[in-house]
């Protein structure tokens, strides 16, 4: 095999990387190196300067994304069998570690995840990350009984995919009493507690503990090992450390617990773990699953007391420990004090521990590794089967209740916090136009009675914020107060698309009627216009219009004279290696050419044609170029020259990605941009830049977009409108396929 980590790694003072460390190692002796290789992708923080040693075969900045895809190509390039993956939200960039999720799918190689943690209850990125690490893995490693009961219930990860190994833990070759001299306290009853400190470990219920334990055993010392842990010492220093010291003075026990602050190697760690008597975990939080430290301290053979969070329960059970309430000293006090009043108690509990601990040490456990490995080798693994065209049975079923629940009588709310409106931003004419086109589309499609309603409610808005000259305000607050004195082109623009579609949709004729006196209204307006897109989707309205009037002559001059504006800007600003018609590519793109190809059907003019295919192809380019959709995003665009903006991509983007496609496949008939429509559609779904899905399945809404750091979780209306709004036009193109 030719093995390929991701986890952090030594000299970095984590426990993932002494695990990582620990397995690579007994791997490499167990299996001999010639025919076998290693090599660790590790994972740098912030501060990393290490020098690592040679199994390190490239870093991952973990805040820098393009470093997750530089690995996974030199992974892909380089005739690797199977990529490990050490899980812990914490030690990966982005919002709960969500860049990690563009490494591993971008691999071509089976995955095997290592999972450090999983919670009870996550939150929506920690249970999307999750879930989507396990649908590309081939088999996930729990270190927990009971974790798979976790993972089936709250995340519905099948037991198929679980492999159960329990945290491995080196060889303790000293006796007690030899560790005891070599740390010094060969005199003492020792209890200890070592990993790294933050107010979760529960310190402080131990050192509470202690009066009442010194009052009968004054040879009992408190040992507690390491460092704080980095991210708390970068925020708040060595504030809970502090305030132990200042809790130890309080009650008067300083001479009975030392800190060690060190990240202790292999050699001292073993010392003081097979020195002590008695191993504390007083953990506050039930919901840990995984603790290397309760590992190590049952591997050294250690009487273990512990609080019962979740691996507790697990390794102490049968006998193998004792579990005290959480945040309770008196109990602990209790509990100390009756083993060491007992030795023979002691003695039972710690030969209970060293008897089970032989099973944990990493030469038990390394074969169960290597053989998993070979068998998930073994395995195909086809890297790009996400790229497979969905059928119509893929699509979420279509549903409007989250539109409905922003939307109330006067109109649909702009923005929400989650998936609640966020009433303090009130309307504005763009997401009611929006809305009005989604509405109207879903009436034709699936003749969904509440469109009906909502049709009056988005037309209604529309028909209050025209001004006497045709133009429209744009924003109107929650209280009904008008927030501009005109709006802006981009809005006129999408309110003209929407009224031009109502002329061949509107469901009942009163509907036409008021639409039609707003449409025309606003036609003394479309020559002011200077916006580009706002000229598109102008332009879109006219073509829409069009299809109810093919030979209303005034209209085409109207198209005929938008075009020609287009053309102009097209020209002025294209070049060989530049087909577009801004120098800079920024929002809404597809509208363009998407625009230029409409008007060809009405104009039969072949330099609109030719036009809006370049345009179409050079877009392309720029946006499939990892083979998925990733839209150009609002942190700083794409000029020539320079490099595009990855982050702050929305919807918007991918909705008119998704109908340019469709009109070039209605074009054409080709279907590799049928293809290409579905492909972008898939965006919604995870195939994108952070490959996590935007929709979410329960609220029916969709969330405001990918930024630097993951997925913005609101559920605005123009998302969500933009989501349906493409998942009708996907719908319609798939049902009409014939092939």
């Amino acid at each position: 095999m030719k093995i390929a980590y991701i986890s952090t790694y030594l000299p970095r003072q984590c426990g993932i990387a002494t695990f990582t460390n620990d397995l690579y190692s007994h791997i490499d002796k167990k299996v001999d190196y010639k025919q076998h290789e290693q090599h660790v992708f590790a994972l740098t923080d912030e501060d990393g300067q290490y020098d690592y040693p040679e199994q390190v075969k490239m870093q991952i900045n973990v805040q820098n994304h393009d470093s997750y895809l530089k690995v996974a190509d030199y992974i892909n390039n380089n005739d690797y069998d199977i990529c490990i993956l050490q899980h812990e939200y914490g030690i990966f960039g982005g919002n709960s570690g969500v860049f990690i999720l563009s490494l591993i799918h971008n691999l071509n190689i089976p995955l095997v995840s290592i999972l450090h943690t999983i919670l009870e209850k996550p939150s929506a990125d920690e249970k999307a990350i999750l879930i989507a690490i396990a649908q590309r893995s081939s088999k996930l490693i729990v270190m927990n009984s009971d974790a798979s009961s976790i993972l089936e219930a709250v995340y519905h990860i099948p037991k198929s995919k679980l492999t159960y190994i329990p945290h491995g833990v080196p060889t303790f070759p000293k006796t007690q009493l030899e560790a005891k001299k070599i740390i010094g306290y060969e005199d003492k009853k020792i209890i200890l507690t070592f990993g790294f400190i933050g107010r979760s470990k529960g310190i402080e219920v131990a050192i509470k503990a202690l009066p009442e334990v010194v009052k009968n055993f004054p040879d009992v010392v408190y040992l507690v090992v390491g460092k704080t842990h980095p991210n708390i010492l970068k925020s708040v220093g060595e504030e809970y450390r502090e305030s132990l010291v200042q809790l130890i003075a309080d009650l008067g026990v300083q001479e009975h617990v030392k800190f060690v602050n060190e990240f202790l190697d292999d050699d001292k760690l073993s010392s003081y773990l097979s020195a002590c008597d008695v191993y504390i975990t007083p953990y506050i939080s039930e919901a840990q699953i995984t603790s290397g430290t309760l590992s190590f301290a049952i591997g050294a053979g250690a009487a273990v007391l512990s609080t019962p969070y979740l691996h507790a329960k697990d390794l102490l059970a049968n006998g193998r420990g004792i579990l005290f309430p959480f945040n309770d000293s008196e109990v602990l006090a209790k509990e100390l004090n009756g083993l060491f009043a007992d030795p023979a108690k002691l003695s039972a509990y710690r030969k209970k521990s060293h008897d089970f601990g032989r099973h944990l040490s990493w030469s038990n456990l390394v074969d169960a590794y290597i053989d998993l490995f070979k068998k998930t080798t073994a395995s195909q693994y086809n890297g790009h089967a996400n790229k497979d065209m969905i059928g119509l049975e893929d699509l979420p079923k279509f549903d409007l209740s989250h539109i409905k629940r922003l939307t109330n009588n006067v109109g649909i709310i702009q923005h929400a916090t989650y998936s609640i409106p966020n009433y303090k931003e009130g309307y504005c004419l763009d997401d009611n136009a929006r809305a009005l086109l989604l509405v109207l589309a879903s009436y034709k499609d699936f003749r969904d009675e509440d469109s009906i309603n909502l049709i009056s409610t988005y037309l209604s808005y529309m028909n209050y914020v025209q001004l006497d000259d045709g133009r429209f305000r744009n924003f109107l607050s929650f209280d009904n107060r008008f927030l501009d004195q005109e709006g802006s082109d981009d809005s006129f623009g999408r309110a003209i698309w929407s009224l031009g579609y109502l002329f061949k949709r509107a469901p009942y004729i009163s509907y036409y009627q008021i639409g039609k006196e707003m449409f025309f209204k606003a036609i003394p307006q479309f020559s002011k216009l200077t916006s580009i897109r706002a000229i598109a989707y102008t332009i879109l309205g006219i073509t829409h219009y069009l299809e109810h009037q093919p030979n209303d002559e005034r209209m085409l001059q109207e198209l005929r004279q938008l075009i020609d504006f287009m053309l102009r800007e097209y020209k002025a600003h294209q070049s060989e290696s530049w087909q577009w018609y801004e120098r800079i590519v920024s929002y809404d793109n597809a509208i363009l050419p998407l625009a230029m190809l409409r008007s060809y059907t009405y104009l039969k003019d072949e330099e609109l044609k030719d036009v809006g295919l370049k345009t179409l192809d050079f877009l392309d380019e720029i946006l499939f170029t990892n083979g998925y959709l990733s839209a150009i995003g609002n942190q700083g665009w794409y000029s020539e020259g320079k490099k595009a903006a990855k982050f702050g991509q929305q919807p918007i983007e991918v909705t008119s990605v998704v109908s340019l496609y469709n009109e070039v496949y209605k074009l054409t008939g080709k279907v590799e941009y049928l293809e290409k429509c579905v492909h972008a559609f898939q965006w919604f779904s995870g195939a994108n830049d952070l490959k996590l899905t935007l929709f979410d399945s329960e609220t029916k809404g969709c969330c405001d977009g990918l930024e630097t750091h993951g997925i913005n979780r609101n559920q605005g209306a123009e998302s969500t409108v933009c989501f349906w709004l493409s998942h009708i036009v996907v719908h319609e193109a798939l049902s009409k396929f014939k092939g």
